[in-house]
């Protein structure tokens, strides 16, 4: 067979994997926002029918021989074509999945579906108990998938290449150990100082449709395209690709508490923004795919924390909000500021300030580690939780779910996800730091409404290159250094020195 036919061969093979992926993202989506109770334990076994079904498609040795043609054929010569890149991908992908058996496959997918409807009841009733016989098992078929997979240093090195390629504990372990002691020194200096205004607005009533209409309007401003999205509520916020026009995100709402519902909003917008400005005429292929989960993350918190926390955005954003909000309406711009950027360490991850967010990642991180190891027992989870949880941000749960039981992640089997939050945080840094060299004052464009310029400038640099790069290599192309963890050092300890007067 020629290559050119070899390729569109391929081509054909991974839009029809994309379109199973897309039914199964609908139905996880569905899972989360709609599905009534019952229909859990039938919904469980359509997406492992489909998982099943998407493996042998996968993994089809006829795949592996046109695979064969295509890298030995002319479109590698130049490995940073989305033709090149596609095959890279795919080759990659192909011989991770043949490495897993397909009843693993299978079993995975089912336990994941079942697993996340559990926790879904178990968090709300404080029931660690009921969650926990799943945990156990996931936890045990993602050894065994990493096992399956191989890999160099540990297991837990199979699990972080499905989030971030060529990511190693090796690589992370320096990174987070340079951080970690730097955000537990400026909690401290924070945590010790004086705060010169009262913080407390934030408390207070925002009926929930006017939060929904109030963050939409704001997402839609920024750049999330609502004619190909929505949005929804779910107990952990989300977003999710169903397909080229059709990107989703969920929140969770407190009437009480502004912030929740808000910034788990704009977070959301910002992944499904990256997500609507990928190479969408190569929807189907691997070209098509964000870069990795951090330089994804990357971009959600860039949006969350780094223009929507800052002055330049409520300089433009508030009258609208104290329009909206009664709660608002004798609450300056400034002590609003400050109540949204006040660091106050905190037992939910997802409700953290900046300064203590990763904190509460690098010790997820820690337990993860352990776990993979064999150092941790599941049974044991729930009391070193709460002991890292002390040691990092000097709190307690009280209860499962204010702890343990807090995050969808290993409920679905995500066990190597969580350093991507910090790494996205990381990139963020660094490349908003390269944005505004380019740019010039993103305070100023941000107060003055202008929100496209960077957008535009992450489009052309992020965006549109979609999986062109690695993600150590994306980062050292567009801002001509290595990932470098002082930019957020760098970036909290002067934003929270200012607003703390320290």
């Amino acid at each position: 067979m020629k290559f050119p036919d070899a390729y569109d061969k391929l081509r054909n093979w991974s839009t029809k994997l994309a379109h199973m992926g897309s039914a199964m993202a609908l139905l996880h989506w569905d899972q989360s926002t709609q599905i009534p109770k019952n229909g859990m334990r039938g919904r469980a076994d359509v997406i492992a029918s489909l998982a099943g079904i998407r493996h042998g498609m996968a993994t089809d040795p006829e795949i592996g021989n046109l695979l064969d043609i295509v890298t030995a054929s002319p479109l590698t010569d130049d490995n940073l074509t989305p033709e090149a890149i596609n095959i890279r991908e795919w080759r990659r992908g192909y011989d991770r999945m043949c490495k897993i058996p397909q009843a693993l496959a299978h079993e995975l997918a089912h336990v994941s579906a079942e697993g996340q409807f559990v926790w879904q009841n178990a968090r709300p009733d404080n029931d660690w108990g009921r969650f926990k016989p799943y945990l156990q098992r996931l936890l045990s078929l993602k050894q065994q998938e990493a096992e399956c997979i191989g890999y160099v240093g540990e297991a837990y090195d199979a699990l972080l290449d499905i989030y971030e390629l060529d990511l190693t504990t090796a690589r992370i372990e320096p990174i987070f150990r340079k951080l970690a002691p730097a955000l537990a020194d400026l909690t401290q200096r924070i945590s010790s100082s004086m705060p010169r205004r009262n913080t407390e607005v934030e408390y207070g009533k925002y009926p929930i449709p006017d939060q929904r209409a109030f963050a939409l309007m704001v997402a839609k401003e920024i750049g999330y395209d609502l004619d190909s999205g929505r949005l929804d509520a779910s107990a952990h916020p989300f977003t999710t690709g169903i397909g080229p026009g059709d990107v989703r995100i969920t929140t969770r709402y407190s009437e009480d508490y502004f912030n929740e519902g808000f910034f788990a909003v704009i977070h959301e917008a910002g992944h499904a923004i990256y997500h609507q400005g990928l190479p969408l005429e190569y929807w189907g292929t691997p070209f098509c795919s964000p870069a990795s989960l951090g330089v994804n993350e990357s971009q959600s918190r860039m949006w969350e924390n780094f223009v929507a926390r800052s002055a330049g955005f409520w300089k433009f954003f508030y009258p609208f909000a104290q329009e909206k909000f009664s709660a608002l309406k004798d609450i300056g711009e400034s002590r609003f500021l400050f109540s949204i950027n006040k660091v106050n360490p905190s037992l939910i991850r997802v409700e953290a300030d900046e300064v203590t967010y990763n904190l509460h990642v690098l010790f997820r991180f820690e337990l993860e580690l352990a776990l993979m190891r064999g150092n941790l027992m599941i049974d044991d989870l729930p009391e070193a939780w709460n002991s890292k949880m002390d040691d990092y941000l000097g709190l307690r749960p009280r209860t499962y779910a204010e702890g343990v039981l807090q995050d969808v992640h290993w409920s679905g089997g995500a066990f190597g996800y969580f350093p991507t939050y910090t790494l996205g945080n990381i990139y963020a840094a660094q490349l908003i730091f390269k944005a505004e060299k380019d740019l010039g004052s993103l305070e100023e464009r941000f107060a003055a409404g202008d929100y496209k310029s960077l957008l535009a400038w992450l489009r052309t640099h992020i965006h549109q290159q979609g999986r062109r790069y690695a993600p150590s290599d994306l980062i050292l192309k567009i801002t001509g250094e290595k990932l470098n963890a002082d930019y957020l050092i760098r970036y909290l300890t002067s934003k929270y020195k200012a607003l703390y007067e320290l």
